[in-house]
């Protein structure tokens, strides 16, 4: 290795944080190139983003040989501080100081409803397929069921009622299964449901929740309903963050 790479790799690992957004800026880039180039838009490019960087953990873990995924290798150790638990409350902190109750009021008692019954038919669903697959501990089938809600709600419940690592990575990851599909499948379920104004762009943020996977895919959908859409979904993450691991932790505990 020659000098000036010696010297590029030490000022790369001294600065990972940074290096961690240099990262995702170019892995974001040439996933909205590829979004546009091979898919005309119909698959989000943050769908295709999420894929690679899933698949970098993957092949990070295996290079490393350790349990970090890409943040094993020194090079892109600030991956593990840029999606650690301090960015990710901090996210959920920003974005919920961003609503405001009096735009949700606009949607109606439709667009509440939509509120409640997504949370709950995602957490009932994510549930019922923890016990399935032999899960039997209140705790982790609760972390498993927020971790449907949103990959968010997953490991901030799992945090608060104390959840192993390992369910906690499985709620991260039934989290990102579901946003997803609602990214690719949205533009199809657009035109079948009729998603085609302010409001119904809200019920439906409401009901599916992901953040970013409902934005994506009303953005490939139409653009002019992307900040309905995210409006409904971003007070799902907040109420499924503050329900999960109080009010429907109690009734697993009463079930379980």
């Amino acid at each position: 290795m020659t000098a000036v790479a010696e010297t590029v790799q030490k000022l790369f690992i001294s600065n990972g944080l940074i290096t961690a957004f240099l990262l995702v800026g170019v892995v974001s880039f040439l996933s909205g190139w590829v979004s546009r180039r091979f898919t005309k838009g119909m698959i989000h490019g943050s769908a295709i983003a999420i894929l690679a960087g899933l698949g970098l953990a993957y092949a990070g873990g295996i290079f490393a040989s350790g349990s970090k995924g890409l943040a094993d290798i020194p090079l892109f150790a600030g991956v593990g501080l840029l999606g650690g638990s301090m960015m990710r409350d901090f996210t959920i902190v920003s974005t919920a100081h961003g609503a405001d109750i009096r735009e949700l009021k606009k949607s109606g008692l439709a667009g509440v409803l939509s509120l409640v019954f997504g949370v709950i038919l995602s957490f009932i669903v994510g549930a019922a397929t923890a016990v399935s697959f032999g899960f039997t501990s209140p705790t982790d089938i609760t972390t498993i069921g927020a971790g449907a809600v949103t990959f968010i709600a997953g490991p901030v419940t799992g945090s608060a009622i104390g959840a192993g690592s390992d369910v906690i990575a499985i709620s991260i990851a039934a989290g990102v299964v579901k946003s997803v599909t609602v990214m690719a499948l949205t533009p199809f379920a657009a035109k079948i449901i009729r998603i085609d104004t302010p409001k119904t762009a809200m019920i439906y943020g409401g009901l599916m929740g992901t953040t970013s996977g409902t934005a994506a895919g009303m953005a490939a959908t139409n653009p002019a309903l992307v900040p309905y859409a995210a409006m409904t979904a971003t007070f799902y993450t907040g109420f499924g963050c503050l329900i999960c691991p109080s009010i429907l932790y109690w009734t697993v505990l009463k079930l379980f």
